[in-house]
């Protein structure tokens, strides 16, 4: 198989034209209902007794299978996996240990949709973030861009595997009005409680103003990365909890800027580049044809 020069510089060519497409069909802009109206989890590691009824009831109502082996009684995963949408860690350090519970932070501009090709994942007006398998082309770019590294994908599945996470039971629960999130509804210790976001924000704020020697004066998620529907209270500084400082700017915000910088670069690299393949062309006396 040959190919000519002038074909080889039609395809960098359009390989270019590619890279350029990308970021208009990544870009991803928040929900406009009103923010205080979503959806949203208040979840308090001061009350948490890392019972793991949370990680039973998301487990019971998804119908996933459990992580450990069959002959133990107690079902308690260690890591988020395409049958584990949540669990509780326990985290230890100088300023003392705390559980936590993790699962997909549902974020204000999630990275995961503008990060996703093809709308598997979309953001709703109700604020949970959702998923559509059939969409879903397995790049597995969502798992890439998440801060958070929530999405699982499903590895060991004969069929075509997807992506797994938390769906804040926004369709099989709530749409239907049988009531909130299966782990929510669960908890005996009222640690995780649901409802709209301004007021869980409110209940948060009441909590550390009413007891302020119990926790860290700041609600993580409130702001954190553009803003979350998963909101934390803790005792311990949240880096304790794996919760990382990850500024008050929404990933998919930062990455367009990225982009500002970056497609300049293209625009003015990728034609220097061609012209200097075409001029090397000349100048070292290439054939007209090269094997493949």
């Amino acid at each position: 198989m040959t190919i000519n020069r002038r074909d080889f510089l039609k395809v960098a060519g359009l390989a270019v034209g590619c890279a350029l497409a990308v970021p208009d069909q990544v870009n991803a802009s928040p929900s406009s209902k009103d923010l205080n109206e979503q959806f949203a989890m208040l979840y308090d590691a001061t009350i948490c007794v890392g019972c793991n009824a949370c990680t039973m009831a998301c487990r019971q109502w998804n119908g996933t299978e459990p992580e450990t082996d069959a002959r133990q009684l107690y079902d308690a995963p260690t890591e988020l996996s395409a049958d584990t949408f949540t669990l509780i860690q326990l985290y230890q350090g100088g300023n003392g240990e705390s559980f936590v519970k993790r699962q997909c932070m549902h974020c204000v501009e999630p990275a995961c949709v503008s990060g996703c090709p093809v709308h598997a994942l979309e953001k709703t007006a109700d604020g949970p973030v959702i998923y559509d398998p059939d969409r879903c082309i397995g790049c597995r770019y969502c798992q890439y861009v998440c801060p958070f590294h929530v999405p699982r994908f499903e590895w060991d599945v004969a069929r075509f595997p997807v992506i797994a996470k938390c769906h804040f039971c926004y369709e099989s629960r709530i749409q239907k009005g049988i009531g909130g999130p299966a782990c929510a509804d669960r908890c005996p210790t009222g640690a995780l409680i649901w409802g709209k976001r301004g007021d869980l924000l409110a209940e948060a704020r009441k909590r550390i103003s009413e007891n302020p020697g119990r926790y860290v004066d700041h609600i993580y998620g409130e702001d954190d990365a553009g803003g979350t529907s998963v909101l934390y209270l803790s005792a311990v500084p949240f880096e304790n909890l794996g919760l990382e400082d990850l500024g008050t700017r929404s990933i998919p915000e930062i990455s367009e800027g990225t982009a500002e910088l970056v497609l300049p670069g293209i625009l003015i690299g990728g034609p220097i580049l061609l012209g200097m393949i075409r001029l090397t062309a000349k100048r070292g006396g290439w054939e007209e044809t090269w094997p493949l």
